[in-house]
C-alpha cells in the first residue's frame, strides 16, 4: 500500500494541505459561490459529517486578506482559473466562526459557551485595537467582548460589529462564514430553552440585514430554519439543500472520488463493501457517499487490517431522532419502518422550512427531519414500482445504506428493551415458570406483532427480540453464555427460587416447519448439554424451551 495519511477528525484545510493529508479536491465550490456573489446570504444545509466544516475552512483560507494561501491551492482545480484567483484570493477581510460547540444543560451554560466563541473570534482580530480607523468606543467594546463582560445586547450585535470594524480597517467589505449555525438551536430545543437561544441567534444573524459592510455570507447547518423565525428582514437570501443540485457534488464523495481513494490506498478489493455500507445518499442529481465513513473505513483497513465494515457515523451522535420517533409507538410508524427495514420505500410530504421547537410535533415533521439529517434519502424513480406515482410535494424515502439500517436496528432493539422493562409481564413469567407452552406461544406471538421487525427474520433478530424482552427484570439473564459443550441462546436464572430456564431459538422457513424446529432446538439443548452446567451450579429445577419463529408467529415446546 502507498504511504498515504488519512485526515481522520481533521477539518482544517491548511492543516490538511500543509501536512500532506489525503484531500479530495472540492475547490470548485469557490467558483460556484463567486458566480452568485451578488447573493447576500447563501445557506448550505447537509447532514452531519458531509464535509461542511472543511469546506468553510477552505473558503476562509482562499478569501482571507490576512493570509497568503497560494501554496495551499497549488495543483487544485481553482488554481487553474488565474483571473478568478487574482481578483478574489486573499483579497477580502474574512470572518469564520463555528457554533458547533454551543451546548449546555441550561440557557446560562450555553450562553457562556457562545460568549467564549465570540471572545475567541475577537481575540483572533486583536490587531484592530491598534487600528487608526476605529474609535476609542470601538476599542472598549472589543475589550468587553474579549473579557466576556459585554452585555447580552452587545453579544447579539457582535458579528455586525466585527464586520463594521474590519470593513473600516481594510476599506473593503467583509466575507462572513458561519459554520453549524443551527447547533445552538438544536441543543436548546433538546434542553428546553429554545426561546432564549432563538432570541440570541436572531440578534447575531442580523449582521446579514442591510449591512453595507458585508460582501457576502455563507452559512452551513443541518436544517433550513424558517426565514420568518430567524432571518427576519434578511433579503437576497438563497438556500442550497439536499434537494437542490447546484452545490451537492461539493459535500460528500462521488463514486469516481471514492474509487480514486480506494485505488490510491490499495483498497479497491473492498469497493463493494464500501458501496453497500456508505453509498446511497441522493442529493439533487448526485449519488454520494458519506466522507466520514469512507475515510474511517479505509484508515481502519490500512492500520488494523480489519475489513469488516462498521457504523462510524453512529459514533458522532446519540441518534435521539430515531428514539424520539419510535416513542410515538403508532401503528402507521411501525408499518412504515418495517417497509423501510425491508428495503422498500415510503411516500411522505417533506417540509424543508422547519423550526426546532416544532420538529417533533407531528409525524410528518419527523419524517422530514429523518430525511434532512441523512437517516433517510430519496428513492430514485427506477427504485419505485412503475405504477406508483408521487403526489405534489411528496418524496419517496428509503434507508440509504447498510450502515444506517444498522443504526435503525440498534435503535429499535433499545426501544423494545426499554418498552419491555416498563411493561408488566407477570403473565409471561407465570407461563414460563409453569411451562405453559401454549400460553407462551400466544403471548410471544402477540408481542412479536407489536414490535418492529427487520424483515430478514433471521435467528439474530429473534435472539435480539427475546434478549430485549427478558433483560432488565429481577432475574439473571445470560445471552450466548458458555454452557456445556456450546453456547445456549438464553439462560434465565431465578436465584431466590433456585430455578432456571434454558432457551434455544430457531427461525423456521415456513409456518409448517415450526414444530420440527422446536424439536430440533430441544434436541440441541440435550445433545450439547446446555442445562448441565446450570444444574450443577445449584438450580434444582431447570426447564428446557425450544422456541421456533416464522415471521411474527411463535411456537414454544418444553421438556
Amino acid at each position: 500500500m502507498k504511504s498515504i495519511n488519512m485526515p481522520i477528525g481533521r477539518s482544517g484545510f491548511e492543516d490538511i494541505r500543509e501536512n500532506n493529508y489525503y484531500y479530495i479536491d472540492k475547490t470548485g465550490l469557490i467558483q460556484e459561490l463567486i458566480k452568485t456573489h451578488g447573493t447576500q446570504v447563501t445557506l448550505i444545509t447537509r447532514p452531519r459529517r458531509f464535509g461542511k466544516t472543511l469546506a468553510m475552512s477552505m473558503l476562509e483560507s482562499f478569501f482571507d486578506i490576512q493570509r497568503n494561501s497560494r501554496k495551499w491551492f497549488e495543483g487544485l482545480e481553482i488554481s487553474q482559473n488565474q483571473i478568478l484567483c487574482g481578483h478574489w484570493m486573499n483579497q477580502y477581510p474574512t470572518v469564520f466562526v463555528s457554533f458547533k460547540s454551543i451546548d449546555g444543560l441550561t440557557f446560562e451554560a450555553a450562553y457562556e459557551q457562545l460568549a467564549i466563541v465570540i471572545a475567541r473570534l475577537f481575540k483572533k482580530h486583536l490587531y484592530l485595537m491598534d487600528s487608526g480607523k476605529i474609535t476609542t468606543y470601538d476599542r472598549k467594546i472589543i475589550d468587553e467582548l474579549i473579557s466576556q463582560n459585554a452585555s447580552q445586547n452587545t453579544v447579539k450585535n457582535s458579528l455586525l460589529i466585527m464586520t463594521e470594524l474590519l470593513a473600516a480597517h481594510y476599506g473593503k467589505p467583509v466575507i462572513l462564514l458561519i459554520d453549524e449555525y443551527d447547533v445552538p438551536l438544536a441543543k436548546a430545543s433538546d434542553k428546553n430553552y429554545y426561546p432564549q437561544m432563538l432570541d440570541i441567534m436572531k440578534g447575531l444573524l442580523q449582521a446579514f440585514k442591510d449591512n453595507p459592510s458585508l460582501k457576502f455570507a455563507v452559512l452551513t447547518g443541518c436544517l433550513r430554519i424558517a426565514k420568518e423565525s430567524i432571518f427576519t428582514g434578511v433579503n437576497n437570501f438563497v438556500s442550497d439543500t439536499i434537494s437542490d443540485t447546484r452545490l451537492n457534488e461539493y459535500f460528500g464523495f462521488t463514486e469516481p472520488e471514492v474509487l480514486a481513494i480506494l485505488k490510491d490506498t490499495g483498497c479497491m478489493e473492498h469497493a463493494d463493501r464500501v458501496k453497500k455500507w456508505y453509498d446511497g445518499y441522493h442529493f439533487g442529481n448526485f449519488e454520494l457517499y458519506c466522507p466520514w465513513d469512507v475515510l474511517n473505513y479505509v484508515n481502519k483497513v490500512r492500520t488494523n487490517h480489519i475489513t469488516e465494515p462498521e457504523s462510524f457515523w453512529e459514533h458522532t451522535s446519540d441518534n435521539s431522532i430515531i428514539s424520539s420517533f419510535l416513542s410515538r409507538n403508532t401503528s402507521t410508524v411501525k408499518e412504515k419502518l418495517e417497509i423501510l427495514m425491508a428495503g422498500g420505500y415510503i411516500k411522505e410530504t417533506i417540509t424543508e422550512n422547519l423550526t426546532y421547537d416544532v420538529l417533533k410535533s407531528s409525524e410528518s415533521n419527523v419524517w422530514s427531519l429523518l430525511y434532512l439529517t441523512g437517516y433517510l434519502t430519496r428513492a430514485l424513480p427506477e427504485e419505485m414500482d412503475s405504477w406508483d406515482n408521487l403526489e405534489k410535494g411528496q418524496i419517496a424515502l428509503k434507508i440509504p445504506n447498510a450502515e444506517i439500517k444498522e443504526i435503525f436496528k440498534k435503535s429499535i432493539n433499545q426501544w423494545f428493551s426499554s418498552r419491555a422493562v416498563s411493561c408488566n409481564y407477570g403473565k409471561l413469567w407465570q407461563s414460563l415458570w409453569n411451562a405453559d407452552t401454549e400460553d407462551l406461544s400466544r403471548q410471544l406471538s402477540d408481542l412479536l406483532f407489536d414490535t418492529i421487525s427487520y424483515h430478514d427474520y433471521s435467528e439474530n433478530f429473534y435472539h435480539a427480540f427475546l434478549t430485549g424482552l427478558f433483560a432488565g427484570t429481577e432475574y439473571i439473564v445470560e445471552s450466548n453464555y458458555e454452557n456445556g459443550l456450546g453456547r445456549s441462546d438464553i439462560v434465565i436464572k431465578d436465584r431466590i427460587n433456585r430455578r432456571a430456564a434454558v432457551i434455544e431459538a430457531k427461525a423456521a422457513k415456513g409456518e409448517d416447519k415450526l414444530m420440527s424446529e422446536c424439536e430440533e432446538a430441544l434436541a440441541q439443548i440435550e445433545k450439547r448439554q446446555y442445562a448441565k452446567k446450570v444444574e450443577r451450579s445449584g438450580y434444582g429445577k431447570v426447564l428446557w424451551f425450544g422456541m421456533a419463529f416464522y415471521k411474527k408467529k411463535c411456537l414454544v415446546k418444553s421438556k
